[in-house]
């Protein structure tokens, strides 16, 4: 395996387990590797500091997947990571009984790179590093399995993958393509989703409380929608 070897002092945002490493971080490669592989970080001093996926035409050089210099770097890492993710998701109390939710939020479960939102039986999936798009068959098994996802819908269409040095990739994945449009229940209210033409993943779910909260407001009323990303799901919140 690879290693990227770091000028002096620059392991600090790593022992701070910050999981960037940038351009100017690094002194030199030590080996070949190619876009997405897994590499060895290690400081100046020779001090092994985790692994992480190698990017040579990002200004983010790599991205670390584990602070652990000794944890492999496989399938079975994909597994217990996005195994990890649905578990929190499972655990809040907020997201018990909703159709649509955030799987995989990137850094913030240790996949960097990785996006992933469930509506009901189909998950989109977003693979914005080169890393991500390395092991994209491992994500995409690990995100069937924790989930029981009927089908699996690629949307790694955002411009950051450009600098990455990747192309756009849409398309599914896993399983067959839906019958009839995709749909979630929301606070009882069904809402259509877009997940092939939506922005990013199809669909703001960040925004469920502010749905709800319309929903609310507008009860047996007239509204004039003027600012509402998609007017679609506003009647379909309001209604």
């Amino acid at each position: 395996m690879a290693k990227l070897i770091l000028h002096p002092g620059k392991e600090r945002s790593v022992l701070r387990r910050h999981p960037w490493l940038f351009e100017g971080s690094i002194a030199h490669l030590a080996g070949r590797a190619r876009a997405g592989d897994t590499v060895d970080i290690e400081a100046d001093d020779g001090r092994p500091l985790g692994r992480g996926a190698f990017s040579p035409r990002s200004q983010i050089r790599a991205r670390l997947w584990t602070f652990d210099p000794q944890e492999p770097i496989d399938d079975a890492f994909f597994k217990r990571r996005v195994a990890l993710a649905v578990a929190r998701r499972e655990a809040l109390p907020q997201l018990a009984g909703q159709e649509g939710r955030r799987l995989i939020h990137a850094e913030s479960d240790g996949l960097p790179g990785v996006i992933a939102d469930q509506y009901g039986d189909t998950v989109v999936v977003q693979l914005t590093s080169a890393g991500a798009d390395k092991w994209r068959k491992a994500i995409v098994a690990a995100l069937v399995k924790a989930t029981g996802c009927t089908r699996v819908f690629e949307r790694s269409d955002s411009d950051v993958r450009g600098l990455e040095g990747l192309e756009p990739v849409t398309g599914w994945v896993h399983g067959d393509a839906p019958t009839t449009p995709c749909s979630i229940v929301e606070y009882g209210v069904r809402l259509g989703i877009d997940i092939a033409g939506g922005h990013k993943t199809g669909f703001y779910l960040d925004q469920r409380d502010n749905r709800r909260l319309l929903g609310q407001l507008s009860a047996g009323k007239s509204v004039l929608n003027c600012f509402c990303d998609s007017l679609r799901t506003a009647e379909m919140a309001i209604h």
